[in-house]
């Protein structure tokens, strides 16, 4: 197994890679396809939704044939293939928002069965930790899962954003479960990064295929169960504070998007336009850059969780600092400058426009003068 970490996560890379241009010829026979009905979308054209299948071919595949199983890892992938079912559905389908929730808890609950669960919380400043009865590590591990999982799914609003920020969150664990000497968590975290990636270039602004529900949740469970699963007491850090700082970015996003569809009494799984990178988009960055800020705020978190896990915790504080003021100047904008670049931007793209159909009409009427002449 340790030998063989480079070829899983390659392995993972190739087969999303080489699935990814199938899936996107197989989405409109069996109608995923993601048609633009809402102001929400940010994209004007259907696109296949099926860029999930290419994730959970690559990291399953890769699991299955380099990886030694015992239980808990059996029960991951039969979790990760029926939670990426259930999105499958939802994507062809689109179940009812608490029928899906409803899938998910069902998922969670099998995973309990199979002995992935958080039975304490460690002393983030110090030694000792706290053990958790059989009822509150029960709720406590659905409310990871099914929390992680929709975590993921909400912040897949634009281009490639999911997938990044997944397969990040991916290579820091898999980089704290090795340097515990956790080489199965290991092995599965790099599969996951190598699928994402895979994916990643046929998703990335401008999109050709999006991952779809099935993707999404997929990628969220897969994190939510794989930080959770091979680490023993000895290395508690890592089961309950590290997984917390690499996916602070989606967590946060959750949460906040929770508080404010409740301040504003609206359904708590009502979809709308107040994540963090839809706000991006609001103040004018386009995808591209929205998107490659997001990596950045969501790198600096991953490297903070790499500090706490070998107990650089000044370290780490510092950089979780850096990236509450990466998001607070971002999303600040006191001057009005952005929107006014943006303008700028369109303006010219406006008179290169009509210099164009400019161009087209003088070649079409020197054609219309020569064909006369002759």
């Amino acid at each position: 197994m340790y030998d063989k970490l480079g070829l899983i996560f390659l392995v993972a890379f190739l087969i999303s890679m080489a699935v990814t241009p199938l899936a996107i010829k197989l989405a409109p026979l069996i109608g995923a396809m993601d048609v633009p009905k809402d102001a929400r979308r940010m994209h004007t054209k259907a696109i296949p939704r099926f860029g999930g299948l290419a994730i959970f071919a690559g990291t399953i595949a890769s699991m299955i044939i380099f990886m030694n199983f015992n239980d808990r890892v059996i029960g991951v992938v039969i979790g990760g293939t029926l939670i990426y079912l259930l999105g499958v559905i939802d994507d062809l389908k689109n179940l009812p928002p608490k029928l899906k929730l409803l899938g998910q808890v069902v998922v969670a609950i099998i995973m309990y069965m199979y002995d992935i669960r958080i039975e304490f919380l460690t002393n983030f400043f110090g030694e000792g930790k706290m053990d958790f009865a059989a009822p509150i590590s029960f709720v406590i591990t659905i409310l990871w899962i099914v929390g992680i999982t929709n975590a993921v799914n909400l912040v897949d609003g634009l281009d490639g954003l999911a997938a990044g920020i997944s397969a990040i969150a991916a290579l820091c664990l898999a980089y704290v479960a090795y340097i515990y000497g956790q080489y199965l968590s290991t092995a599965a975290m790099l599969a996951l990064a190598g699928g994402a990636l895979g994916y990643l270039p046929f998703n990335f602004y401008p999109a050709k295929i999006f991952m779809g529900d099935g993707g999404s949740l997929f990628l969220g469970f897969m994190l939510a169960t794989l930080s959770v699963m091979g680490f023993t007491k000895s290395a508690a850090v890592i089961a309950t504070s590290v997984p917390i700082f690499v996916l602070g970015l989606p967590i946060f996003d959750t949460f906040f998007a929770i508080f404010r569809r409740a301040v504003n009494k609206r359904p708590i799984m009502e979809a709308d336009k107040g994540h963090l990178h839809h706000r991006l988009m609001q103040l004018g960055y386009g995808q591209r850059r929205a998107t490659l800020m997001i990596y950045g705020i969501s790198a600096i978190m991953g490297i903070a969780a790499v500090m706490f896990s070998r107990k650089l915790n000044v370290e780490g504080i510092g950089l979780v600092g850096i990236a509450l003021m990466d998001i607070y100047i971002f999303l600040t904008d006191p001057n009005h400058v952005l929107p006014q670049i943006r303008q700028e931007r369109e303006a010219r793209q406006e008179v290169k426009e009509a210099e164009r159909v400019e161009k087209n009409l003088e070649l079409e009427s020197e054609g219309e003068s020569e064909s006369e002449t002759e």
